[in-house]
């Protein structure tokens, strides 16, 4: 399988990486800069399951090529039109794409613009950083990758790449509802986000307060039920594990998006992974009152840096 992935930042490097071992054709597309960097040093990627440096194959975005089945899509859910412009001739010339972006608001847009038959499903829970040395680390043993099709047209192109995955470490599997599991992170991830970035800190810090566990639990009912009331209810299993990472007190996790408001970082997904769950609880009727004060706090926070 030929397969084009979009950046060689964290999670898209990662998997390229991956893909690479599992003996895939991977080329990555990316800036000038980061090219030049991956020629003289090459991909670094440092994983528990196993590191991996090598030498690998990038284009530009004038001239990507064609020939690709498959586009790994892992960038940021804010960058998806830059994205699309990005892809748009390769897409064009018959390669599918694979999203691993937060939310669904990325699949409307991928959708209108490439047809739903040719953007298939995917769900990753993996926690990748891009150090400033330009090398990826892959933080502790996890690592769930989740793939399917969204139309009976893309079956067997889903099919083909869990194939290949499957060669890789890390849990792989083939969904026959992936929308269901793209829900199912989506409503962990905002239940999760709103929270720790409301507070500012990790799950565990906020357990220890006088009213933190109310307010954790606040917050997965009210994501928990705008999925069901747009038709995805969490399974009972989901939701048990949900529950127990988000209601465990000795926990350090905190959502990527708190990591990168610590950090300072100008650009968030907080319209993809809150704002937008907001929106499907209002059109369904609903309101969320714990997720609309979370959202205004990240608003600021946009206004304040951008």
């Amino acid at each position: 399988m030929k397969i084009l992935v979009l950046g060689a930042g964290g999670m898209g490097g990662y998997y390229g990486a991956r893909l690479i071992e599992a003996g895939a054709d991977v080329t990555f597309l990316v800036r000038p800069a980061r090219a030049d960097a991956l020629a003289h040093h090459g991909l670094r990627m440092h994983s528990e399951l196993g590191d991996f440096r090598g030498m690998v194959k990038t284009v530009v975005a004038d001239d990507p090529g064609t020939g690709y089945d498959l586009i790994l899509l892992a960038c940021k859910s804010y960058d998806i039109d830059a994205a699309m412009d990005a892809i748009a001739h390769v897409a064009a010339a018959g390669a599918a794409v694979l999203p691993l972006l937060n939310g669904l608001s990325a699949y409307e847009k991928l959708d209108r613009r490439f047809g739903r038959d040719h953007v298939l499903g995917g769900v990753s829970y993996i926690a990748t950083t891009l150090a400033p040395d330009g090398s990826i680390a892959h933080a502790g043993r996890a690592d769930k990758l989740l793939v399917g099709a969204r139309t009976p047209q893309a079956q067997r192109l889903a099919a083909d790449f869990h194939r290949l995955a499957s060669r890789t470490p890390g849990i792989r599997g083939l969904s026959s509802n992936i929308e269901q599991e793209l829900w199912n992170k989506w409503v962990m991830i905002a239940a999760g986000a709103l929270m720790t970035c409301l507070m500012r800190g990790t799950v565990g810090d906020i357990l220890k307060t006088r009213d933190g566990r109310r307010l954790m639990e606040q917050a997965i009912d009210e994501c928990s039920t705008v999925a069901a009331l747009c038709g995805y209810p969490v399974p009972d299993r989901v939701a048990e594990e949900m529950r127990d990472r988000l209601l465990d007190e000795t926990s350090t996790w905190a959502a990527s998006m708190m990591r990168d408001i610590a950090q300072g970082a100008r650009r968030i997904e907080a319209d993809a992974i809150v704002g937008d769950l907001i929106a499907h609880g209002e059109a369904a009727g609903r309101d969320l009152p714990l997720s609309r004060i979370a959202y205004c706090h990240l608003q600021v926070y946009q206004g304040r840096r951008g």
